[in-house]
């Protein structure tokens, strides 16, 4: 049985300072936790599930029993997240890498300023880690990677593609090609793309703050048609620049 101190600490973890103080965060359901339970990424800390997931797992639980915690879903519905509550939850830690100098240098990386919208920012997880980009980075002012609408919105690809907040001006080192997503930037459908750079994606209302879009070298934009829309979605120009990225770089669409 779930105590109310329980209850309320695992409610807490909603809040960005509470998972930073104790470098953990939440999941839930069935696929997502599966995933980190095979996942060398992240270390499960506590699970709760309901019996017939843990049941269905349980060679899966054999050497995490400690940690485990049959609950009821009515219990469930007190620490989930979900509309309708999916069977389990776990708290895991959270995962974290080292940057060493000039790491990205050969590399296509995405960076993002000031992502706001946590299933925008879970979304272009699930495009990097579609198209094989292994590094996102993110502003200060962008939503926590590890919020759990993006942890959900990511579908397990926040455990591939490596992420950390960090000021554009630290990434950049020399020759390497800056691109940003801006209104009135070159047509990205001609240009000539590059197979390393980084490619800077702006927030939903904002776009590239003035602070780093003097950073950027090479700015393109996608052409719109005849719509009436004002912009693209960032998640889904996210998508869209990195299909042409590796579309143009890998023969993706020939192979």
């Amino acid at each position: 049985m779930l105590s109310k101190n329980k209850i309320k600490y695992l409610n807490t973890l909603l809040a960005k300072k509470t998972r930073q103080k104790y470098k953990n965060f939440i999941a839930e359901g069935d696929k997502i936790c599966t995933e980190i339970l095979n996942s060398t990424t992240v270390v499960p800390l506590e699970i709760y599930a309901t019996g017939a997931w843990m049941e269905k797992n349980e060679t899966r639980l054999l050497t995490l029993k400690g940690i485990c915690c049959e609950i009821t879903e009515s219990e469930l519905k007190k620490i989930s997240q979900l509309t309708t509550p999916n069977q389990v939850l776990i708290v895991a830690s959270q995962p974290a890498f080292h940057l060493e100098p000039n790491e990205i240098d050969e590399e296509l990386v995405l960076y993002l300023d000031g992502i706001q919208d946590p299933g925008n920012m879970g979304t272009i997880l699930r495009n990097a880690d579609w198209f094989g980009i292994r590094y996102v980075f993110c502003s200060d002012n962008c939503v926590d990677i590890f919020n759990p609408k993006v942890i959900q919105a990511s579908m397990g690809a926040f455990l591939r593609v490596k992420t950390k907040e960090i000021d554009l001006k630290e990434l950049i080192s020399k020759n390497i090609p800056v691109y940003g997503a801006v209104l009135g930037g070159k047509n990205i459908f001609t240009e000539s793309l590059s197979e390393k750079g980084i490619i800077v994606i702006g927030s939903e209302g904002n776009g590239i703050r003035a602070e780093n879009l003097h950073l950027v070298n090479k700015p393109v934009m996608i052409p719109g048609a005849t719509g009436g829309a004002e912009s693209l979605n960032a998640a889904v120009a996210t998508g869209i620049i990195c299909a042409l990225f590796k579309n143009y770089t890998d023969n993706l669409w020939t192979q």
